[in-house]
């Protein structure tokens, strides 16, 4: 009884183990361990259980006791340095999870991460480079410039003609025919320089709208370059964190001597010390947090909002900051700022609307003419003819009065945007000073 019931064990096990290997089923694999103990007869006598195990093992081919004791035996929780650098992740890997891939799950202190010191970063240019690759805030304002090109376009096409085909005094008794005209064409002719004006004032949108985009990307660099260099401060204050912390450590590991060795210290005077270590320990674990999050908020910046970054270069130390003219330094802005430009290609729009506006009354003439048969007296005709409407009581006075409107507030809109832009130049450059001061 218990040969056969080696034999169906062993049987068992050996075509589960064939299974997982040549077809690759981690599945399969996981489960040949439970095939093989539902296999086994039950042990009622404890003290033989070991002694069974030994036997049946020893019975077995060298193969299968191998297998057997690579899936018995626990692994250890070390990880070897080789794995733990191949988890790692690079500072520009997209932060995906592959099914089945094993994660880093331990805890690795920051000061005293390797990889982390051996891990390059990502440059400032190469940040603001992949921003402007992947950011879709630009891309939206492209096309918005695409779209206003459109409009444009459309704002100076001339109408199209109308064709119509009639058949008159059908069933007639001198001529069941009756009169056609085929065809009729009738033809609007735009009058006052309309689509003029028209396609002008649309071309001055799409001047707009390429400022715009001028002003997305310069406010994209700006935020870009403003986190990169909190990004930076919260690394260097990171590192400064943990030197603060080791000098703690070696003041709190020298207390503690004096107080069990030497018996110099009391407990209520190692306490303190050992307090100010726990800050220190504190202060380390939320600036690490802070990075992390500054991390995430610069790879939304980027546009990529998967972007797994773990490290920027440089130091603070590194690079020089001008010294601003007070004076000069607003004229500037005002000069080139977007926003300036976007308002006065505002108010060259608005012009160009008031003149549409006036140029609305002027009648367009609608002209008409086509072949007409006579089918009565079996005469080829022709037919010809002119209207136009009569501005006798609207003469677009409410129209003409809206666009002058928004021609006054457009100049005031430029002035508006000159104070705004003065006011924020002052502020930068007040904080500037005084970050630079305290710094």
């Amino acid at each position: 009884m218990g040969t056969h019931c080696l034999a169906r064990r062993l049987a068992a096990f050996v075509l589960t183990l064939g299974l997982a290997i040549f077809a690759d089923a981690p599945s399969v694999r996981a489960d040949w361990p439970k095939l093989w103990r539902s296999s086994k007869p039950k042990v009622t006598v404890a003290s033989a259980a070991p002694s069974r195990m030994v036997s049946e093992t020893a019975a077995q081919p060298s193969a299968v006791r191998h297998a057997a004791h690579a899936a018995t035996t626990p692994k250890p929780s070390v990880t070897p340095a080789s794995a733990t650098t191949a988890q790692k992740s690079a500072p520009y890997e997209e932060d995906v999870v592959v099914p089945g891939k094993p994660r880093r799950t331990e805890t690795v202190d920051p000061c005293d991460d390797p990889e982390d010191a051996a891990t390059p970063g990502m440059t400032l240019d190469a940040l603001v480079a992949l921003g402007l690759e992947q950011n879709p805030r630009l891309a939206k304002v492209s096309f918005g410039v695409e779209s206003a090109r459109g409009r444009a376009y459309q704002a100076g096409l001339y109408p199209n003609p109308l064709v119509a085909l009639t058949w008159d005094e059908l069933g007639d008794k001198t001529g069941r025919s009756g009169v056609n005209t085929l065809p009729l064409v009738t033809q609007e002719l735009v009058m006052g320089r309309k689509l003029k004006l028209s396609r002008a004032a649309a071309e001055r949108e799409v001047e707009q709208a390429s400022w715009g985009v001028m002003a997305e990307r310069y406010a994209m660099l700006s935020e870009i370059r403003a986190a990169y260099f909190d990004v930076l401060a919260l690394q260097e204050r990171v590192r400064l964190l943990c030197e603060i912390r080791g000098y703690g450590r070696d003041v709190t590991k020298t207390v503690r001597s004096l107080r069990d060795d030497a018996k110099q210290l009391a407990d209520i005077d190692v306490l303190p010390v050992e307090a100010e270590l726990a800050r220190y320990e504190a202060d380390v674990e939320s600036a690490q947090a802070e990075k992390a999050a500054a991390y995430k908020r610069l790879a939304a910046l980027l546009g990529i909002h998967r972007l797994a970054i773990t490290k920027v270069a440089g130091r603070l130390a590194d690079y020089s900051f001008p010294d601003y003219d007070a004076e000069g330094t607003p004229m500037y802005v005002l000069s080139v700022h977007p926003e300036i430009q976007i308002a006065q290609w505002g108010v060259e729009k608005a012009k160009f609307v008031v003149q549409r506006a006036k140029a609305e009354p002027i009648p367009n003439l609608s002209v008409n003419g086509g072949y007409v048969r006579q089918n009565q007296n079996r005469s080829d005709d022709y037919t010809l003819g002119v209207s136009a409407s009569i501005p006798l009581w609207n003469k677009n006075q409410g129209n003409i009065r809206a666009a002058e409107a928004e021609l006054c507030a457009a100049m005031q809109e430029v002035g508006r945007i000159e104070n705004d832009l003065t006011d924020r130049v002052a502020t930068a450059l007040r904080e500037f000073a005084s970050a630079r001061k305290r710094a």
